[in-house]
């Protein structure tokens, strides 16, 4: 980052980055304990998950509004104004994700103790993992101001929906076969649905990357073909 006149809006700037690092450590905290709590229905970590959220929604608030009062006391112009602009829309993303994570905890907690389908439950905590990892490169890109990087997180999301097109799949066949299945099924959807759209938020989170350090908004889109396109269902915390 270059040095400015105005020292103290340096000391500003940085301050906004610290945040938004701290803020993506919880969020990434949380996924992480959403998966394990998912895999293994553990309902204390499940309950830490949604125990941190206040954590998450407070630095959310706080870097929207130290944004705000940047802009409004420093009025920046070009690549200053890319830097404020495009944390607020990262601090945004990870809060979305910080609420998918605690929409995959509550239903963990609000879950009775049931059979489980192990290789079903295996292909979802994978499908888990492919997106934490997503979720800490797009963070790592961001400390690195890495755009190249950024963009490989960008491009990968139409993997993590191809996954989820699986496992789709797989869960609704399972509860064509069995009814008794029906009600653990339709959690292990629903939490699945949480993990496609915080994948689906990650991409965002390294499209504002690339925004910051490149100056423009990409140029091509996240087309997916037929093969990676997203099954819809209804979604609910």
């Amino acid at each position: 980052m270059e040095q400015h006149t105005v020292k103290r809006f340096d000391a500003e700037l940085d301050d906004l980055t610290r945040k938004v690092v701290e803020m993506g450590r919880l969020v990434e905290q949380q996924v992480a304990g959403a998966i394990n709590a998912l895999a293994g229905q553990d309902f204390e970590i499940a309950q830490s998950v949604v125990m941190n959220k206040d954590a998450v929604d407070a630095l959310h608030r706080e870097i929207q509004e130290k944004g705000i009062v940047a802009i409004a006391r420093r009025q920046p112009v070009a690549m200053d104004l890319r830097e404020i602009v495009g944390t607020s829309r990262i601090a945004h993303d990870l809060e979305h994700v910080g609420d998918l994570a605690e929409g995959i905890a509550k239903r963990v907690l609000r879950s009775e103790d049931q059979f489980r389908i192990n290789d079903v439950v295996l292909g979802v905590e994978r499908m888990g993992e492919l997106v934490l990892d997503q979720l800490k490169e797009a963070l790592a890109s961001y400390a690195q101001r890495d755009s190249a990087k950024a963009l490989q997180v960008w491009r990968a999301d139409a993997q993590v929906d191809a996954v989820y097109n699986s496992r789709f799949r797989e869960l609704l066949t399972y509860m064509m076969e069995d009814a008794h299945r029906i009600g653990y099924c339709t959690d292990l959807l629903l939490s699945i649905k949480n993990i496609e759209r915080i994948g689906d938020h990650v991409a965002n989170v390294a499209e504002s990357i690339h925004y910051i350090v490149e100056g423009r908004e990409l140029a091509e889109g996240r087309a997916k073909d037929e093969s990676t396109r997203t099954v819809h269902m209804p979604t609910a915390d």
